[in-house]
Parts: C-alpha cells; sequence; structure tokens
C-alpha cells in the first residue's frame, strides 16, 4: 500500500510503498474490531451505580399509623417502595461490566481497523515531529501544509516536549504513542499522522509484536 510521506516542514511529499501493511477482503476482521471498542468502552465503566433496597433504607420500625379508622390507606412501614424515602424496586446495584477479549482478537482488530483508515485515505506520514519554536502557530502551520484536518491524531515513537507545547491547545489534535495505540484510538479518529519510526514500529506489532 503507498502512503504519502511529508517532510518534518510538511512543505513538500512523495510517495513510498508498505508492503507490511496488513491487507484484507470482505469483512474479515470486523466483528473483532466492534468486539474490541464494546469491551474497550465497557471496561471504561465503573459499575458502581447503587440505590437502596426496602431492607437497606433506614428507618421504619413501626406501622405509620393503626390499621383502620383513620380514613388513609392501610401501611406498614415507612420504606415501601411507594413511599418518599423509601426502598427502591429494580434500581442499580453495584456489578462489573468488564469484558474479556483474548490477544488474537484483539491482534485482528488492530490490523483491520488501521488497514480501513490507511486503505480510506486516513493515514498520512511525516518524517517526524519538529516544532521549532515550540508555539502553536507553527504547529498548526505544519497541519495546515499538510491538509491534516478533522479529527487527528498525531503518533509518534516518542513525542518531544516541544512538540507536545506547540500542539496541545489544539482542540481536535490528539497524542498516541505507537506502542500504546489501540484499535479503540483508529477507530475515534478521522485522520492519523504518523512518524516514520512511529509507521515502522507500529508495523512491527501488526506483523509478530504485542498487540493491546
Amino acid at each position: 500500500m503507498k502512503l504519502k510521506i511529508y517532510t518534518t516542514d510538511g512543505a513538500s511529499s512523495r510517495e513510498k510503498e508498505f508492503d507490511r501493511i496488513p491487507v484484507f477482503e470482505g469483512a474479515t476482521g470486523v466483528q473483532a474490531v466492534k468486539d474490541v471498542i464494546t469491551a474497550f468502552r465497557a471496561n471504561a465503566r465503573q459499575g458502581n451505580a447503587s440505590t437502596k433496597t426496602r431492607a437497606e433504607v433506614s428507618g421504619g420500625g413501626r406501622k405509620p399509623w393503626r390499621q383502620k379508622g383513620t380514613g388513609n390507606a392501610r401501611a406498614g412501614s415507612r420504606r415501601s417502595p411507594i413511599w418518599v424515602g423509601g426502598g427502591i424496586v429494580f434500581g442499580p446495584r453495584p456489578r462489573d461490566y468488564s469484558k474479556k477479549v483474548n490477544r488474537k482478537v484483539k491482534s485482528l482488530a488492530l490490523r483491520r481497523a488501521f488497514f480501513d483508515v490507511a486503505s480510506s485515505g486516513g493515514v498520512q506520514v511525516i518524517e517526524k515531529f519538529e516544532v521549532a519554536p515550540a508555539k502553536t502557530k507553527n504547529f498548526a502551520a505544519i497541519l495546515d501544509r499538510i491538509h491534516a484536518e478533522g479529527r487527528l491524531l498525531l503518533v509518534d515513537d516518542s513525542f518531544t516536549d516541544e512538540t507536545v507545547m506547540g500542539g496541545r491547545n489544539i482542540a481536535r489534535v490528539r497524542f498516541q504513542e505507537a506502542d500504546t495505540l489501540n484499535t479503540y484510538d483508529l477507530a475515534l479518529h478521522e485522520n492519523i499522522l504518523i512518524s516514520e519510526k512511529a509507521l515502522e514500529r507500529l508495523l512491527e506489532r501488526l506483523n509478530g509484536g504485542n498487540e493491546s
């Protein structure tokens, strides 16, 4: 697959063939992507929402009023679910929402997700990230030359402080290192700008390294 590689300042570019990018046909791996994203979002849930049943609500040790003669409906306890401050029926209880996905499914999902973004033209490569001086307008100028639009994920082997300082004030830009890039990151962003060094590291992961 051919990808466009931009110079550090984004002023010029060239095309290069990357043979190690995984290629898929049909719907192979699509279900794996769905399973991994579902698990990722489920694992982010705390699951600590809790309500009290009538057995846990305080008070209600005596009958509110006598059974007959008051004109009121019969009531046995202030903890009844139909009373304000009473117990809750079928309310949320603490639970574990986490889902387990095995390593091979994660690996397949990551390869498929990267293939989908790359084949749609969403992956662009830069020789390396370098912003000098580290100002937002300098960083934004590089992105404008590259025509990197929409929600943008920047991927590098390791970001320098200058690069982070230059891009952290651009709301649509997010940083991620190649070793921790995952399927959810790829699905969440329309465009990816990755350094050559980070791409080589990512391709190592896609072709046999550890997946996450």
